[in-house]
This record gives structure tokens, sequence and C-alpha cells, in this order.
């Protein structure tokens, strides 16, 4: 008999994954689906935010790397907006060099997950994120 996700406080939680690999975008959601999470997905930076509102999703995937803008200006026009501003997010990059973790650091986003990203510390990473937000 084929185990169940493990459920818990993940069912029915939504994590918008913002990531251009078309590969790697439905690996995340795939690992992320069996979790019990639900997951929207945005192959761009111009359709980041079409995607953040239309989802309101309670926590975000986002890779630096992104056509249409980096993930830097995505995470700097959701900072903007009072609605989404206090959404978790979590950056996925394949940037492992020390200028993109001041960068990060600077914008106060902890921890920053390196491709190929670990399933535990990506899931750790979701928790601990979702955690911390105030259940709607």
């Amino acid at each position: 008999m084929k185990p169940s996700p493990r459920r818990g406080r993940s069912a029915g939680q939504k994590v918008l994954v913002i990531e251009d690999d078309p590969v790697a975008r439905t690996d995340l959601q795939a690992r992320l689906k069996a979790q019990g999470y639900t997951v929207a997905l945005a192959a761009d930076a111009a359709s980041a935010l079409t995607v953040v509102n239309r989802e309101r999703p309670d926590a975000i995937l986002l890779d630096l790397g992104l056509p249409a803008g980096d993930g830097y200006l995505v995470l700097e026009r959701l900072r903007k907006i009072k609605t989404l501003a206090a959404i978790p997010v979590l950056i996925i990059t394949g940037r492992s060099d020390a200028e993109t973790r001041k960068r990060v650091d600077a914008m106060g986003l902890a921890p920053v997950l390196v491709k190929p990203v670990d399933t535990e510390a990506l899931l750790a990473a979701i928790r601990s994120a979702l955690e911390t937000q105030p259940d709607s």
C-alpha cells in the first residue's frame, strides 16, 4: 500500500513557486503537493505579482534569476503593496556567492535555499516561515 502524504498544518496552505525553469518548477510543485500544500505557479517576474494578487499565497518560493525582471524586483514590488507585504518569501537560487547572500541578508530574508534544494531543508524552511504568520 502506498503511504499517504503527510498532512498537518500544510493541508490547505498555499505556496506560490516563482521559478522560470519548467523542470525545477514542476519538481517543486510535486514535492510540495506531496506534503499537502496547494501550489500556485509563476514563470517570470512579469506574471509573479498578478499571480500573487490572484492566489494570495501563504508563502512564496522566489527564484532570483527570472526573465522580465529578477527576483529582487519582484520582492521590492511585493513589499510596497500593503496587502502583500507580510507574505513570507523564501529565496531559491543557483547563486551561492557572497554578494548574493549579502544582498538577500540586507533585504531581511532568510534562509537562502541553494539549488538543487534538499527536500527536508525546503519543507523545514516553509514550515518555519508559516509558523511565524498569524493563522487566517
